[in-house]
């Protein structure tokens, strides 16, 4: 089998096209070069070189096995540079997911900041309600998978596996359609009456509670008429005129035609933050983490 100190004997004899020189390069006699370079032939079953008393010249054959041989050993060389790259974390993959509120807010500016911090990182994303989310991250590191997730907390703790950072706490504003403001139909609280369109409680008890808490609290019975997963789906329902939803303010940047974003005077807070999974000693991880702490929003 051919192995890389030989495939190095050819590199440098193909470069400076003489035994001796070559022998020079490497450190050694030209009498154990020339063996090794003929134990090479040998095994590959072809010549790599002419040689005269003269000149040495690469054969056709061994021309085009430059091209394959030369990015091969530059490639075992620089691994040792990727080891410690990767197990500094400045190179390799990280995988987050995300809510779709998240979208709008947090994740532009969090990915925004690691990859400008490390460059050579594989950023996979992946968006995701948030008990979905948890069960991913409960599930262990997985190289396919998350390593962290931008989620919406439970009401209750979180389970003892993970651990958790809040990053952002924004006010929920209402998303009207726009032909309500024409139509007069924003005069008083009798608005909060209109149907609304909300997250289902099964994947995200958080958001769902705190809306038809606020409501409630307002003396208005939630009349739900439809329920969507996606952010972007209530949004557009909102903008087809089939009701109203409360959403994070950050929803100001989704600039969606025939959506009019009115804010509530005692508006409920939502909380938003990174979770991911104690011990996952993920190099990359552990920059995403530290990023997240200074993270800035634009």
């Amino acid at each position: 089998m051919t192995d890389l100190r030989q495939l190095r004997h050819f590199l440098a004899v193909a470069d400076t096209l003489h035994f001796g020189r070559a022998a020079e390069r490497l450190g050694m006699t030209q009498p154990p070069l020339s063996q090794s370079i003929m134990a090479l032939e040998r095994e590959l079953g072809a010549a790599l070189f002419t040689r005269s008393k003269r000149n040495v010249a690469l054969t056709a054959f061994g021309r085009q096995w430059l091209e394959h041989v030369r990015p091969a050993v530059e490639g075992i060389a620089a691994l040792p540079e990727i080891a410690r790259r990767i197990r500094d974390g400045t190179a390799g993959q990280i995988g987050l997911s995300f809510v779709s509120t998240a979208d709008y807010s947090l994740l532009p500016a969090l990915v925004r900041q690691y990859a400008a911090s490390f460059p050579e990182v594989e950023i996979n994303l992946t968006e995701a309600t948030s008990d979905v989310q948890i069960e991913a991250l409960l599930d262990g590191p997985n190289p396919t998978g998350i390593h962290a997730g931008i989620i919406i907390p439970p009401d209750a703790a979180l389970p003892e596996a993970l651990a958790y950072m809040p990053l952002l706490r924004e006010p929920l504003v209402a998303a009207v359609p726009e032909a309500w403001v024409t139509e007069g139909r924003l005069s008083g609280d009798d608005w909060l009456d209109q149907p609304l369109i909300l997250f289902p409680r099964r994947v995200a008890p958080v958001f769902h509670d705190l809306v038809i808490g606020y409501l409630e609290g307002k003396g208005r019975p939630a009349h739900i008429r439809q329920e969507a997963i996606q952010m972007q789906t209530i949004i557009s329902l909102v903008s087809a005129g089939m009701g109203m939803a409360l959403v994070p303010a950050s929803l100001r940047n989704l600039a969606r035609t025939g959506v009019h974003y009115l804010d509530l005077g005692d508006p409920p807070m939502l909380e938003t933050g990174l979770a991911w999974r104690k011990g996952d000693d993920t190099a990359t991880l552990a920059g995403l983490v530290e990023v997240a702490r200074g993270v800035t929003l634009e």
